[in-house]
């Protein structure tokens, strides 16, 4: 397996060129793939209308664990989503000129995470006729919802986040949007004129665009570090052994960071390829985003091993007990499934050639997935089935309609992200050109 060598656009009309053959007319692969998407989207759809007519006695969960799969892939979906809003906000913020050529596809992942993380909790209601009940607003009976629901925090938090999400991803994309319009000649090109919103490409126009992505970009950092610390209270805020501590919130918050730019590295990878992208997705850009997946891999494993210890430490039977449960009792293999693809396959990352080999980033990238939807499912499953009575413990097992419409949510994502690679740049153009411009004069 060779490192990444790329080369380098010499030209503006390179860029444009490069970039924008990707809203070429599909091929037969891309066609498959959308309806093979669309196929398993309509799977999820179907086991979600037997379950609501059925009730929710056909899904695997009942007393001990009422949270399962449902809740476990919400949690993984919003994580997923914080990638975007840290490559897009916190690294403009800090200049850091890399991010260029990765932002947009990461902003669109955003959006559809967190879209299909929206879905989970009216799944998980049962009754979805009822979600209104989740949401704040006065009426004729004078009713308020119950704002100590964890539901409720999260239609806050996903809410707000949804909402600057896809602010900053259609702010982004104005510039590129027109430069497609000059250029497409089917019927996307009235669409792309009317979502341009006039732009000419005026020093106007660029001055209050860059002011609005800066003010966007302030706005949508701290919502890393809040929206997934909400997330977390879910859990931290009750008394189950395992749940009741502080260090929820920043552990929460460094694993949506690592899942989320795993999940670039593992979209991102096939449409480089697929698209040959390699003069745009380069080297250096496979190199800085395995840093941070190393940064983020330690932290994880810190705070694994800060959990174990603090069992340990408490003295208290009953988080010793959870602990022990969850490494050794009937979810040992998925304790040990999350420790190893979040903990233990990252570790190579820490050498250069392994950050640059495009193969390994991409099959450690999924792994790291799957490693952390199982963190989130070994938090919930261990902590609900074993609280502090014996007589109320018990084994949680995902039915086939749950496990349908977890298959389903990846499906919707992938689908949405298929659609968006064939109607925008998934590079965004100006930004890219800025960066090697700004490169070519410093050499």
């Amino acid at each position: 397996m060779a490192a990444i060598t790329d080369p380098v656009p010499t030209s503006p009309e390179d860029y444009n060129e490069g970039i924008l053959a990707v809203l070429a007319p599909p091929s037969p692969i891309y066609v498959v793939a959308v309806l093979t998407m669309m196929g398993l989207v309509g799977a999820g759809a179907a086991a979600l209308a037997y379950q609501t007519y059925a009730g929710m006695g056909v899904t695997g969960l009942m007393h001990p664990v009422m949270w399962g799969v449902y809740i476990t892939t919400f949690v993984f979906w919003v994580g997923i989503a914080h990638a975007g809003t840290l490559i897009s906000a916190i690294l403009y913020l800090f200049r850091a000129k890399w991010r260029n050529a990765i932002n947009r596809g990461a902003e669109a992942m955003t959006v559809f995470s967190v879209i299909t993380a929206g879905l989970f909790p009216l799944i998980h209601i049962g009754r979805l006729w009822k979600f209104y009940f989740m949401l704040p607003y006065p009426n004729q009976r004078g009713l308020w919802t119950n704002f100590k629901s964890p539901l409720e925090w999260d239609v806050f938090a996903v809410g707000t986040y949804t909402i600057i999400s896809i602010l900053f991803f259609a702010v982004g994309l104005i510039p590129d949007i027109a430069a497609a319009r000059d250029r497409i000649t089917d019927w996307r090109r009235h669409l792309y004129g009317v979502l341009a919103l006039g732009w000419r490409g005026t020093a106007e126009q660029w001055r209050h665009h860059s002011r609005a992505v800066l003010h966007l970009s302030g706005l949508a950092t701290p919502l890393v570090l809040s929206v997934h610390s909400v997330v977390s209270w879910d859990f931290a805020m009750s008394l189950v052994p395992g749940w009741h501590t502080t260090i929820f919130a920043p552990y929460f918050v460094a694993g949506a960071i690592f899942s989320g730019m795993a999940m670039v590295i593992t979209v991102l990878v096939p449409v480089r390829k697929a698209f040959s992208l390699e003069r745009f997705i380069r080297a250096e850009h496979f190199d800085n985003m395995g840093k941070f997946i190393v940064l983020t891999s330690t932290i994880v494993g810190y705070a694994y091993a800060v959990e174990y210890f603090m069992a340990w430490y408490s003295a208290n039977p009953y988080e010793q007990m959870s602990f022990w449960h969850r490494a050794f009792g009937d979810y040992w293999w998925a304790t040990w499934i999350m420790i190893t693809c979040n903990v233990i396959v990252p570790l190579p990352l820490w050498l250069k050639r392994f950050r640059l080999n495009i193969t390994w980033m991409w099959c450690t990238s999924i792994l790291i997935n799957i490693g952390m939807w199982f963190e989130r499912f070994v938090i919930i499953t261990t902590g609900l089935s074993h609280e502090y009575d014996p007589a109320a413990w018990g084994y949680y097992t995902p039915s086939w309609v749950e496990l349908t419409i977890l298959v389903a949510s990846f499906a919707h994502f992938f689908m949405w992200f298929l659609l968006f690679l064939r109607m925008f740049p998934v590079i965004a153009i100006q930004e890219v050109k800025e960066e090697q411009y700004e490169h070519a004069e410093a050499h």
